[in-house]
């Protein structure tokens, strides 16, 4: 997937949480809304130094999956026997086939950037997900669509930083909880539909800081706390 397909998504998500486009550019979205995230590093392919996505760099040798595949298709990776006259020849050895298999993308489309991808459409640097679909800097989620710049977080939708959660949809920072709708900045929370600023609550609407609001005078203060999260930086 390009750069342009994934500022679609992203364009999406925004207009799913905030009701307006997305006017950042891929770089500040990654600056700003994913700068926590663990994503894959650029790397370079040690048989044929082309540029790759490594979730791991601490070996410092690569390989990308096609090309481990396309060797092990050919000439394979078995070394004929040969003597070896001290550890540091044995380790050089090992040195010369211990690559680490990078972009591992399985029964997947549409991914880039992007390492231990399973079962998943349309991946944007993006790591360990599965079964998903529209993910752009993601990491640890599962069975979701739509997400962006969220870690550990499964069955939810349409949602930005959402961190250890589940069931949640149209939301911003959420940390947590479970179906959380429509909300923005909730932590260990539950049953949630129009809060803001709330921790430690279950079941409630139109609250702030775990205040309760009318509906009209919540919608207002909605209003101001998204320009306040969408201002960029002077």
């Amino acid at each position: 997937m390009n750069e342009k397909k994934a500022l679609e998504i992203v364009n999406k998500i925004f207009n799913n949480i905030f009701l307006v486009d997305n006017n950042f550019s891929m770089n500040e979205i990654l600056e700003k809304f994913a700068f926590d995230i663990k994503l894959p590093k650029k790397v370079y392919d040690s048989t044929t130094n082309e540029e790759t996505w490594a979730d791991s760099i601490s070996s410092g040798k690569f390989i990308t999956l096609s090309n481990m595949e396309k060797r092990d298709n050919t000439i394979g990776w078995m070394l004929e026997k040969k003597e070896v006259n001290s550890l540091e020849e044995l380790i050089e050895i090992w040195n010369s086939i211990n690559l680490t298999t990078t972009e591992r993308v399985y029964d997947s489309v549409n991914v880039s950037l992007s390492d231990t991808i399973y079962r998943s459409e349309n991946i944007y640097h993006s790591t360990d997900c599965s079964d998903s679909k529209n993910l752009i800097f993601c990491d640890s989620c599962a069975n979701s669509d739509y997400l962006l710049a969220s870690q550990r977080t499964a069955s939810s939708n349409y949602c930005i930083r959402c961190d250890d959660s589940i069931n949640c949809s149209n939301s911003y920072n959420v940390i947590c909880s479970n179906k959380i709708i429509n909300s923005f900045f909730i932590q260990d929370s539950f049953d949630l539909y129009e809060c803001m600023f709330c921790s430690h609550i279950a079941s409630k609407r139109y609250c702030i800081a775990n205040m309760q609001f009318e509906k009209e005078e919540y919608l207002e203060i909605k209003k101001l706390i998204i320009e306040w999260i969408l201002k960029k930086e002077v």
